[in-house]
C-alpha cells in the first residue's frame, strides 16, 4: 500500500517540479520565440505547444538545471514545424534565417537571464521612493498620465525622474557587468 502512495505522489512531484521550473524560464523562452515569429497569435500558439511538449518529455530530462536549454531546444523544434505550417504566409522567415535567429537566441539566453539578475540587483541599490517610482512605472496597466496624477506631478517631471533613474541604472548595470569581464 505504501508503494502505491509513493508511485502516486512521485508524478505529482514531477509535475509540481515542472511547473516550477516552467514558471521560471517562460519569459527567456518567450522572448527567444518571439524573436523568431513576427505575428503575437503565433507566439501564443508556438508557446502552447512548446509547453505541451516540454510537459510530455520532461521525465526524460535528466539535470533540471538545464532546463532552460532544454526547453529552448523544444521552442526550436516548435518553431521550425510552425514555419512548415505557415509556409504559405509571405510574411514566414526562411528556415536559413529562422536557424540563426534560434542559434543566436539560445547562446544569449544566459546573458539574458544574468543582465535580468544585475538589473534587479541595480533596482535594489535604488532609494525606496525612486525603486517604488520605476516599479509602478513599468506595473501592467500602469500610465504616465494616472501616475502623474496620483503623486500630483506634471507628466513631463516624471518622465525627467524616470529618465534619470533609467541612466542611473544603466550606468550601474554597464559597471557591474564591466567589473564582471574585466
Amino acid at each position: 500500500m505504501a508503494e502505491a502512495t509513493d508511485q502516486q505522489s512521485q508524478p505529482e512531484d514531477l509535475h509540481e517540479t515542472f511547473l516550477r521550473l516552467w514558471m521560471c524560464h517562460e519569459p527567456e523562452l518567450r522572448a527567444f520565440v518571439r524573436c523568431c515569429c513576427p505575428k503575437a497569435q503565433e507566439v501564443d500558439d508556438i508557446m502552447q505547444e512548446v509547453s505541451i511538449a516540454a510537459l510530455r518529455k520532461f521525465s526524460t530530462l535528466d539535470d533540471h538545471a538545464a532546463f532552460g536549454a532544454w526547453a529552448c531546444l523544444i521552442a526550436r523544434y516548435e518553431l521550425l514545424s510552425a514555419r512548415r505550417r505557415f509556409a504559405r504566409d509571405r510574411l514566414v522567415l526562411s528556415e536559413d534565417v529562422l536557424e540563426l535567429l534560434a542559434d543566436e537566441g539560445s547562446e544569449e539566453l544566459h546573458l539574458r537571464q544574468h543582465q535580468l539578475k544585475v538589473l534587479d540587483q541595480c533596482i535594489q541599490k535604488l532609494p525606496r521612493e525612486r525603486r517604488e517610482l520605476t516599479l509602478a512605472a513599468y506595473a501592467k496597466d500602469t500610465t504616465i498620465r494616472d501616475m502623474a496624477r496620483q503623486l500630483n506631478r506634471t507628466e513631463g517631471s516624471l518622465y525627467q525622474s524616470l529618465a534619470r533613474i533609467r541612466m542611473g541604472l544603466h550606468r550601474c548595470m554597464t559597471l557591474a557587468l564591466a567589473g564582471e569581464y574585466s
